[in-house]
């Protein structure tokens, strides 16, 4: 009797048995096949970033690039983000920067000659010493950028927002400012001979010691502009 009994209960408790280790086995499964998803997820978006991340002329396209020193001639970087960047002394002439963002980006001595700045983010720019003359700057924004020393002579800034810029000692002349947002620019000894201002904003503008021989300023908005000893020969508009 003890023998059957024992076993029957032995019956008993495999058959309870039995249902635990498939539970155990499915949730092992189930945890198997997450972890799966969890890395399938993490490769997809490694891969999104990767691609999202051009590579061109041995340049990274990306937000706080470090492309300093290099030649990127003629390079297409139109609408890219790169905000916070370093050019520094890089040569981009003829480049198309069209649309892109490298507002507080670091320009000091960059040559951006005959460059498509058209519609671009330069605001609080550091472009000491750099070159943008005959580049196109039409609509650009150069917010409190920091143009001291630069060459824009030539350059088309129409339509574009230079409040608060730093000009000091920049070559301006024959440059395009049609349009242009310039209140509180200081223009302190710029060379604006032969420069159009025509119908900018001037108010509160600073050009001493500037040279605005044969400049046009007409309808222009003057403002609390600053004029002292500047250079004002054949200048329309003129106070």
């Amino acid at each position: 009797m003890a023998v059957c009994a024992q076993a029957c209960y032995l019956r008993v408790v495999k058959r309870r048995a039995a249902p635990c280790r498939e539970t155990n086995v499915s949730l092992q499964i189930m945890h198997n096949l997450a972890r799966f998803a969890i890395l399938l997820a993490l490769a997809m978006t490694t891969t999104t970033v990767a691609q999202s991340i051009r590579n061109v002329g041995g340049c990274s396209v990306r937000p706080g690039t470090l492309c300093a020193n290099m030649n990127l001639r003629g390079i297409d970087l139109s609408n890219a983000n790169l905000r916070h960047s370093q050019f520094t002394r890089s040569v981009l002439v003829g480049a198309n920067l069209s649309g892109a963002n490298l507002d507080e980006s670091n320009l000091s001595s960059t040559d951006l000659r005959n460059a498509d700045l058209h519609s671009t983010l330069l605001r609080r720019v550091n472009a000491r010493g750099a070159r943008f003359d005959d580049a196109n700057l039409s609509g650009a924004k150069l917010n409190n950028a920091v143009l001291q020393g630069a060459n824009l002579a030539g350059a088309n800034a129409a339509s574009a927002n230079l409040s608060g810029a730093n000009l000091v000692n920049a070559r301006l002349e024959g440059t395009q400012f049609q349009g242009a947002d310039l209140q509180r620019a200081n223009f302190r000894g710029g060379r604006l001979a032969g420069a159009s201002l025509v119908n900018a904003n001037l108010e509160g503008a600073n050009f001493t010691d500037a040279d605005l021989t044969e400049a046009d300023l007409s309808g222009a908005s003057i403002e609390h502009a600053v004029f002292s000893r500047a250079q004002k020969a054949g200048c329309k508009g003129c106070p």
